[in-house]
């Protein structure tokens, strides 16, 4: 059954086609003597939509805005924490602890007696299989 309607439905849309043809050709004839050159109608096109000139300046304004902010906002986290000085008299008092520090090293080292390092035979792997 579905076949049959099928093949129905197929010469319809053959026998429209044809009409259409003939249709469109008897257009273009009668286009033809009334002196229209175009067969086809023509497209139209969408109207293009004007911005004012105050429009424009409300959205030049708006972007001014929007970009001031984000270029605060940079400028805010670029600013890095102040840096700390060093006093003269810290900086003496660090000196003079590491002079004590390496004294107090260099003494030890003296009376201690240096042991040498035993070598070691190397270990033998074992070869698994």
């Amino acid at each position: 059954m579905a076949g049959k309607n099928d093949d129905l439905l197929a010469m319809a849309l053959v026998g429209y086609e044809a009409e259409k043809v003939k249709i469109n050709a008897a257009m273009a004839e009668i286009r033809a003597k009334l002196g229209q050159v175009s067969s086809a109608p023509a497209l139209a096109v969408p109207k293009r939509h004007t911005m004012s000139a105050a429009a424009r300046k409300r959205i030049a304004a708006a972007q001014r805005k929007r970009w001031a902010a984000v270029k605060t906002a940079q400028a805010a986290k670029a600013v890095a924490p102040k840096k700390r000085k060093l006093s003269a008299a810290g900086r003496k008092a660090i000196i003079v602890a590491t002079k004590k520090r390496w004294a107090a090293q260099r003494k030890a080292a003296k009376t201690r007696p240096v042991a040498k390092a035993a070598t070691k035979a190397p270990e033998e792997k074992a070869v698994t299989a």
